[in-house]
Order: structure tokens, then C-alpha cells, then sequence
């Protein structure tokens, strides 16, 4: 019986994945195992993951014949996992010795769906502790209830996959697996529908992931058409909640965190290409001509008067023809 399964994505990280790896096998046991997927890297990853395969124990190689995305790698590992348990690693950030099998024996303990975990952010020599935004620890507590409020960051404001434990039950009720094809923010939609759907969930104060921030090959530092993903991941997001029996109290937090994210990437829009740049200012416009219109004025008038009039001046902008997210 595997009892922990671990989904690691590698794209072109052949810089950082022997210290993944290495990271991996100080947290082996022997019902434990390693779904290293390969999303069609061009460097040297391929042959450092086939050569793991033979050297960590539990390790299972899975290479993509196409680049697919950090979404598509991730389902990929969900869909050839066999453990009892589920967590998430991605190619070029590593582990604390010994910190899964602390991960695993607090979710048996809890007994919950999905454990959140904090974890060390890493940007060059710097680190930096960021904490679960969860008050209560080690105590199960109802998912929907840690989204709001809508003016606070909140649980579903901490979306990274890799930090947290995720019950096997969650795959069999069509919760676990990401919007296949998106190229960023795919946790976004991921984490709220856990929220929404899920039963039970707790956080605890366990650190062990050490997440590496400012890589060259990171998408978040490349200012290409990809990131524009994030509308599609947002438009998600507003759609499903909208669905939901409370979106009445719902609607706002998702609406106010998009109107943010919005104005995240408008204020470093430098970095974009420029013909990326011109299409993420008329996207985000519609956006926000597609949001819940009421719910938007309101969102508007909670956040501080700079942003607030920017993105009331992007909504009037004009829409060219066949613009669409």
C-alpha cells in the first residue's frame, strides 16, 4: 500500500533539480513514492529524472511529449498516483529532511480532507517565513468559513498546491485535479473550489518546503502571452463561485481578489512585451466589464483611491473587436 504519493512537475530546471531530488531522498520511506513528471524539457532534466528513477527509491519517471503546462504535469501525477495521501513539489524548490513524514502523521492525526502548511520563501540568500492565513492551528475546521472576510487575505489567498496534504478522497470527488491547459494562476480556481467543496481542513505549523523565488525560468518572471492566463484562471473563478448556493457573500471576496490581481500586473506592466502589454490592458478591461457589475462598485469603493480609479478608467476603456479572454 503506497500511503504518499508526491506529484513533482520539472520543466527545464536541470540548474536545480539534483537539489530537489536530493531533497526527496532524505524524506523517502518505503510507502512512499515520487511521480517525477517531465513536461518535454529541452535542457539536461530529462536525463537527470531518468537517472533518479534508478536511484530514489519510489521514484516513477513520466515524460510529456509535449509542453502541457504546470496544470497538464500536475494532473498527469495525479492521475498515475497510487497513494492513500497526495502532495506537491515543483522542480526547482526542495524539502527539509524528514518533513513529509511529519506532513503525513499530522494529517492522520486530523483526519481531515486537506491539510496548509507554511512554508520558506527563498529569493537568492534571503528567506523569509510565510504563514497559512489561519489563525486556528491543529483543528479541523470548515473550508467555506476560511474564505472570507473579503477584505482580509484569506486561505484561498494562499494558493500554492505544494503547501498542504490532500486525502485521496479528494481525487474520487473530482477535486483535486487543475483546469488542464492553464499556463499561471492555476491554483487559483484549484484552492477555491477546495474551499467551496470540500468538508474538513485544517492548518498546522509545519515548515519543511523551501520555495525558490526569482528564477530566470520561472513563469511568473517572463512577461510573455502566458501570463495572461491568469484572466482565464479568474474568470474561473467568478463563474463557479456565482454558481454557489452563498454567492451572495461569496461573490465579493472572488471579485475584489481579481480586481487586485488586475492591478498587480498593471502596475509592472514594463516587464510585458509590449504587444503582451497592449492585450493585457484591453483583457483585464474586459474582465472587468464581464465581473458582476454591482459587486464590482462595491469591491471599487472598498479599495484605496489610486487603484480604485485606475481600474474604474480601464472598465470605460473601449473594447476593440474580438477581444476575448
Amino acid at each position: 500500500m503506497v500511503k504518499l504519493s508526491v506529484i513533482v512537475p520539472f520543466y527545464n530546471v536541470q540548474q536545480y533539480a539534483p537539489d530537489t531530488l536530493r531533497s526527496l531522498k532524505s524524506n523517502a520511506r518505503e510507502d512512499f513514492e515520487f511521480i517525477l513528471v517531465d513536461d518535454c524539457s529541452r535542457d539536461g532534466t530529462p536525463e537527470i529524472l531518468a537517472r533518479a528513477e534508478r536511484e530514489l527509491p519510489g521514484a516513477v519517471f513520466v515524460r510529456h511529449e509535449q509542453n502541457g503546462g504546470l496544470a497538464t504535469a500536475r494532473n498527469t501525477g495525479i492521475d498515475r498516483a497510487r497513494g492513500e495521501y497526495l502532495t506537491f513539489l515543483d522542480g526547482d524548490d526542495w524539502l527539509a529532511p524528514g518533513y513529509f513524514p511529519k506532513l503525513l502523521a499530522a494529517a492522520e492525526e486530523l483526519g481531515c480532507d486537506f491539510l496548509r502548511t507554511d512554508h520558506v520563501q527563498c529569493t537568492a540568500r534571503a528567506r523569509s517565513v510565510h504563514r497559512v492565513p489561519v489563525g486556528r492551528r491543529d483543528t479541523v475546521l470548515n473550508p467555506r468559513e476560511a474564505i472570507l472576510p473579503a477584505d482580509r487575505s484569506t486561505s484561498v489567498d494562499y494558493a500554492y498546491a505544494w503547501a498542504g496534504i490532500y486525502h485521496r478522497r479528494l481525487v474520487d470527488k473530482g477535486l483535486l485535479h487543475f483546469t488542464d491547459g492553464l499556463r499561471t494562476a492555476e491554483d487559483r480556481p484549484w484552492i477555491w473550489k477546495l474551499h467551496r467543496e470540500a468538508e474538513s481542513f485544517a492548518a498546522v505549523s509545519l515548515l519543511g518546503v523551501f520555495y525558490r523565488r526569482g528564477v530566470a525560468s520561472s513563469l511568473t518572471q517572463i512577461g510573455d502571452v502566458r501570463q495572461l492566463d491568469f484572466i482565464r484562471a479568474f474568470d474561473q473563478v467568478i463563474a463557479e463561485t456565482a454558481a454557489d448556493p452563498e454567492a451572495g457573500a461569496l461573490l465579493p471576496k472572488a471579485v475584489r481578489t481579481y480586481c487586485a490581481i488586475i492591478s498587480h500586473h498593471l502596475g509592472s506592466i514594463e516587464r510585458f512585451e509590449p504587444a503582451v502589454a497592449k492585450k493585457l490592458k484591453s483583457m483585464s478591461a474586459a474582465a472587468l466589464r464581464r465581473m458582476p457589475q454591482d459587486v464590482l462598485d462595491e469591491a471599487l469603493d472598498s479599495m484605496d483611491l489610486q487603484r480604485a480609479t485606475k481600474l474604474r478608467r480601464l472598465r470605460r476603456r473601449p473594447a476593440p473587436a474580438g477581444v476575448a479572454a
